[in-house]
């Protein structure tokens, strides 16, 4: 079980931790912009890998590691999903970046687009400039801040040069766990153009009661045989810093031109990273479900909070994740309400600009409840003395 520790960690503690979330702005500023957790990871993680350098495995990363990571990422595909991807199709990269960088170079037409739907994950809309990509991106429809995807846009991006749709799910920035009827739907269309689609499954684990996710390349044979998947354990047991994420095939002219393409798709994980998401797959599931059930908690209070002091925010608990989408044009901030919440609470928040929705903060609430409370009630002093 996961100690007491992390979820009472004060601000001070947070700091020592040296990383990009705490040390980024001036001392007194909390950090809820970078998606990554302040709760450490699992004991049994922390172990391995003090077993891992105690005996020196700091070298290139060996392929029966790879091979074991394989199999523990569709052992937990199958525990959890009843998705059974076939573990020598699972590959070891750095990131999910990374392993969409491959995708487009290696499962989608030369010169093709990149369709995107929004709001979206940041470095998704940077990507494609430094690949030398066209991006076409498809606003999602927005009901009382619950997001669906556009098939129909998404059908025009195709036939407007497109040749690779990007899908995250669960989708960061706006929290939805979409339902195995959207994605069947989605199937279909892309299908019915001869699209491909890369799937960002990195937040997976981290889904609330009341919703399940459903691996994309599951809901047909269409859907695997179009679909490049990429996941990691490194947000659901926090280990982002330790770059190791997977690539899962689900065809046999994917899996044969993955062996065909050499190196450039093979290097970046490391042997720690590897060793860390083995471990949080096999046996990281009981500290998971403890973590889950504090971030469920204070997704809760932030929205009580959100009710009771801040009505003018619209915002709609996340179905997964542990990012709260917020919407502040009510407050009349611009179009960089993130810039207002740095200067007059000294709380550092994600820009909806860079998700591509002005007007829009994406919050970070996996943090101890202390903390939350702290940078809930700056965020809301600022916005009263405004």
């Amino acid at each position: 079980m996961i100690p007491p520790d992390p979820f009472t960690s004060s601000i001070a503690d947070l700091r020592r931790r040296t990383g990009v979330k705490w040390t980024e702005h001036a001392d007194d500023v909390i950090g809820a912009f970078v998606a990554e957790m302040d709760f450490g990871t699992a004991p049994v993680i922390t172990s391995a890998l003090h077993d891992a350098v105690s005996i020196g495995r700091l070298n290139y990363l060996a392929a029966r590691l790879e091979r074991a990571l394989g199999v523990a990422c569709a052992g937990w595909y199958r525990r959890t999903t009843g998705w059974a991807p076939d573990p020598a199709r699972i590959h070891s990269v750095a990131d999910v970046v990374r392993a969409l960088d491959v995708a487009a170079a290696v499962y989608s037409t030369p010169g093709s687009a990149l369709i995107l739907p929004t709001p979206a994950y940041m470095p998704f809309f940077e990507l494609p400039a430094e690949i030398g990509r066209p991006l076409i991106t498809v606003p999602m429809v927005e009901d009382e801040l619950r997001y669906r995807l556009d098939l129909e846009g998404i059908a025009r991006a195709f036939g407007q040069g497109g040749g690779l749709l990007i899908l995250t799910n669960p989708c960061n920035p706006v929290g939805r766990v979409f339902t195995r009827d959207e994605l069947v739907a989605l199937a279909e269309v892309v299908e019915s153009v001869g699209g491909r689609v890369f799937v960002d499954e990195i937040h997976a684990p981290l889904v609330y009661e009341g919703h399940h996710h459903v691996p994309y390349a599951s809901v047909s044979p269409a859907a695997a045989a179009h679909s490049v998947t990429a996941v990691s354990a490194s947000k659901a047991w926090n280990l982002p810093g330790l770059k190791c994420a997977n690539v899962i095939l689900t065809n046999e002219a994917d899996a044969a031109r993955w062996d065909a393409v050499g190196s450039m798709a093979k290097h970046g994980a490391s042997t720690l990273g590897v060793i860390a998401n083995t471990v949080a797959y096999h046996d990281g599931d009981v500290w998971l479900t403890t973590v889950i059930r504090q971030l469920d908690a204070n997704r809760a209070r932030l929205a009580e909070v959100l009710a009771d002091r801040l009505p003018t925010v619209r915002h709609r608990s996340p179905e997964g994740t542990y990012l709260a989408w917020l919407d502040t044009r009510p407050l009349g901030l611009g179009d960089l309400p993130a810039d207002f919440f740095l200067a007059a609470a000294r709380v550092a928040l994600t820009d909806g600009s860079r998700c591509g929705a002005p007007g829009f903060v994406r919050l970070n609430f996996a943090t101890p409840p202390a903390v939350l409370e702290a940078l809930l009630d700056r965020m809301v002093g600022a916005v009263a003395a405004r």
